[in-house]
């Protein structure tokens, strides 16, 4: 279970800003990161739902461990959203937002190629733990939000599944809490 739900926040995760490109004036501070995941098979989709519940009624043991493992990859513990998504904080530092970088907290070997484009860039992506891929696109609304729709293939538990992630991020504030 533990497994399934790590797997599942930093699937979200990275297919959220996969080292995403920034505009040269994104705000560094903390920021809220949605995802919405559909996935194309209907057993899936039934099983992403019955996780992200299980996520929001997980006993206080297990619910300080998957705390834990978000906060060694810089970000919060996920929230279930009353739309069904999977919504994370994560801090862009000064140095972050100079590189152009966004928090992923995927693990594994990733490579990523974006290309701006008028008001955002096409992204895609290939990862090697869990096995996964995907391609999209982030529109920029300011500097202090996006929005980006992916086409995800992973293979997390052992076969291909093909997601669709809809992914909003926005600003919150100039710093960022000490757990971040």
């Amino acid at each position: 279970m533990k497994r399934i739900l790590f797997s599942m926040f930093t699937f979200a995760a990275g297919a959220a800003a996969l080292a995403a490109p920034v505009p040269a004036d994104m705000k560094p501070g903390l920021w809220e990161i949605n995802n919405k995941m559909k996935a194309a098979d209907p057993q899936t989709d039934q099983m992403l739902a019955a996780v992200l519940q299980q996520l929001g009624n997980m006993p206080a043991e297990q619910r300080k461990q998957v705390e834990e493992m978000a906060k060694q990859n810089g970000m919060s513990m996920p929230k279930v959203g009353a739309d069904g998504g999977l919504g994370i904080t994560a801090c862009v530092t000064p140095e972050m937002a100079a590189r152009k970088e966004i928090p992923t907290g995927q693990q594994g070997d990733c490579t990523s190629n974006n290309v701006a484009v008028a008001g955002g860039m096409t992204m895609s992506f290939r990862c090697t733990n869990p096995p996964s891929s995907g391609e999209g696109k982030l529109i920029f609304i300011s500097d202090s939000a996006f929005t980006m729709k992916m086409n995800v293939t992973s293979s997390a538990r052992g076969k291909p599944e093909q997601m669709t992630v809809d992914t909003s991020g926005k600003w919150l504030s100039a710093t960022c809490p000490a757990a971040h």
